[in-house]
């Protein structure tokens, strides 16, 4: 079974690794152009490519498929099925319509809840105590098509998206592999989604970073867990503004203000929220300065209380 892969980032190259650890007929594989990154702004190739490059397989970055040429160019490869994860272009009709035996995507929620962009962070930020895997079959409807299989797993109470990604990761690529097995033996299901029970996952924005102290120590606990790495939750505590990496639930309970500073400890800084309850900041980042951990920070930059 002829087998073209498309994907971008970290959790895609891992679902690569995988395909190709076993053993599959990759015949091409598609990652987003190169881009420029960091502060020299040099471009960078994605991690799929990276994988793709190292295991001799040939590589495609082509900009749009609104380009005949491209178009054809994937036709020429006669993929029997593609296999899709976080590529990050939407795939017309006319490339779905290539391969004989359908286009496959791996997305990181339990379909057809949280439909989108950003799956994984809009499950902890909505409070979610368990996410999940789906394997399905692409359609031109944004994670639309019929389900194959769905594989779960519970939040940790302060894990973030980085660490759950990076297990959602560790799911979804023999779920690849398992579904592409089943594909060639003719086994795979097909399940309609359920389109009343459908939700959202849109992209994220730096609109969503800042902190609204009035909020229950949950949500802002939650904010802080789904922006990281990228957009990042922000606070201006004392006049100083900060990005904030680190939140947990602190117990007892204040009469201050929301947004408040209400103690230093050897844990991090303890600041009021909504309905009198405290969370606790135990890492952050100054202005020009490095994530680290709260007290240390604030060790050199007493702040008042």
């Amino acid at each position: 079974m002829r087998v073209v892969f498309m994907g971008t980032p970290q959790i895609a190259a891992d679902c690569l690794s995988r395909l190709i650890a076993d053993g599959f007929d990759l015949v091409g594989v598609y990652t987003k152009p190169d881009m420029p990154k960091n502060r020299g702004m040099k471009l960078a190739m994605s991690e799929v490519k990276e994988v793709a490059l190292a295991a001799g397989l040939p590589v495609y970055q082509p900009a749009t498929f609104r380009d005949d040429a491209a178009v054809e160019e994937l036709r020429a490869l006669r993929p029997d099925v593609i296999a899709v994860v976080a590529y990050g272009k939407i795939l017309p009709q006319r490339v779905l319509d290539i391969p004989k035996l359908g286009c496959i995507n791996i997305h990181t929620s339990i379909l057809p809840a949280l439909r989108g962009s950003a799956p994984a962070q809009w499950a902890i930020l909505n409070g979610l105590d368990e996410t999940g895997v789906t394997a399905m079959y692409l359609s031109a409807g944004m994670d639309e098509g019929d389900i194959i299989e769905i594989r779960k797993t519970p939040i940790e109470p302060l894990e973030n998206s980085t660490a759950l990604l990076a297990r959602l990761a560790a799911i979804g690529a023999p779920l690849l592999s398992d579904t592409l097995h089943a594909i060639e033996a003719g086994t795979a299901t097909r399940t309609p989604q359920d389109p009343s029970m459908a939700t959202l996952a849109p992209m994220l924005s730096k609109e969503l970073s800042p902190i609204d102290w009035t909020k229950s120590v949950r949500h802002i606990v939650d904010q802080v867990r789904g922006l990281d790495p990228w957009p990042v939750a922000t606070a201006e505590l004392n006049g100083t503004h900060f990005k904030i990496y680190g939140a947990q639930p602190a117990p007892g309970h204040t009469d201050k203000a929301p947004g408040t500073p209400v103690a230093l400890t050897k844990q991090g800084l303890t600041v009021a929220c909504g309905n009198g309850e405290l969370v606790l900041l135990t890492q952050l980042q100054a202005p020009g300065g490095k994530r680290m951990a709260a007290p240390d920070y604030f060790r050199g930059h007493p702040i008042a209380l």
